[in-house]
């Protein structure tokens, strides 16, 4: 067993909210803090959809879901959110600004065992070792969305991360369910984000160029990918707009590429701006609970009916 008991979410968005509560289902003490009582408030509000998710998706009975509340706490003291903790997870915006701000105000807070990992998305540990101030107890534990399903934790050391550090942190991952994933050098997106970002960018490219719209981009991958419960589209909904947004945003101007740039600047103004942040606020690309992708017409051959509108589309624009 590691030696990982008490738990702190620094951060209780989509995943941070989603790796407090997975933590807690699992035995863990766990405490969600996050800087507003609104964000709280959705971070406790998508608590109670897990709980109709677990008992669906993974069988989760009555009383397992009431000693997973009776784990969790949730606080906007953030001193108070690490008096006890074993580890604290980061999953604050993939900013770097942010993240670096978050973990200087945390370094003078923890005890002198706990360990902190980062669940950034795209950005490397080694950039926020020093800030921590316990670099060699500092990795990256990345989760992906829908914890409870796509059920990987991958690990990725900078070159101060302690073989202690490593090894507790790989154990805690596996007591939550998680299937290990070591990355084995540093990476920005490990092995998850590296090609999942190239996907979604490349889908969000053909929107955002009017090459196709979003419902056949998604049709496509499907269809090519039997089984597959979405296409990129609807998993930039499940990832968030926000995150899709500063990601987009970040590596299109520090790669200097301007269609990611302009990608980011369609997910603003389409999305963000009117408040539509993806499956958090029920609709993006899709609206939800009920998205268009799970209906069963979604991959059917059409209707000689509509050879006339899809010629139309066809026809490139004059």
């Amino acid at each position: 067993m590691s030696r990982i008991d008490h738990v702190t979410t620094y951060g209780s968005g989509v995943l941070g909210g989603q790796i407090a509560w997975h933590s807690a289902f699992r035995g863990k003490t766990v405490v969600a803090y996050d800087v507003t009582e609104a964000a709280l408030a959705t971070c406790r509000a998508a608590h109670d959809q897990y709980a109709a998710i677990y008992r669906k998706d993974i069988g989760a009975g009555d009383e397992a879901i009431a000693a997973t509340r009776a784990r969790l706490t949730y606080t906007t003291d953030l001193a108070a959110a690490v008096s006890r903790a074993d580890l604290v997870i980061e999953s604050v915006p993939e900013v770097p600004e942010v993240k670096t701000s978050a973990y200087r105000t945390l370094a003078p807070l923890l005890r002198e065992h706990t360990l902190v990992a980062t669940n950034s998305s795209t950005l490397l540990a080694s950039d926020f070792a020093a800030a921590t101030g316990r670099p060699e107890k500092f990795c990256a534990l990345h989760f992906a969305n829908l914890i409870w399903l796509m059920n990987i934790a991958e690990i990725m050391a900078h070159p101060a991360t302690s073989d202690d550090t490593l090894t507790q942190v790989t154990e805690f991952a596996i007591e939550i369910g998680m299937l290990p994933i070591p990355v084995r050098k540093e990476q920005n997106g490990y092995v998850l984000n590296t090609w999942f970002v190239a996907l979604l960018n490349a889908a969000q490219t053909l929107v955002t160029n009017g090459i196709s719209t979003p419902e056949d981009v998604d049709r496509t991958f499907m269809k090519c990918n039997p089984g597959a419960p979405m296409g990129p589209l609807g998993m930039i909904d499940m990832v968030g707009m926000v995150t899709a947004y500063n990601v987009e945003s970040y590596w299109g101007h520090r790669n200097n590429d301007p269609q990611m740039v302009r990608n980011a600047e369609y997910i603003k103004t389409h999305f963000i701006d009117r408040g539509n942040l993806g499956m958090p606020t029920g609709e993006g690309y899709y609206r939800y609970p009920n998205p268009a992708y799970q209906q069963p017409g979604f991959l059917a051959v059409p209707d000689k009916s509509r050879v006339a509108e899809i010629v139309a589309l066809a026809r490139p624009a004059r």
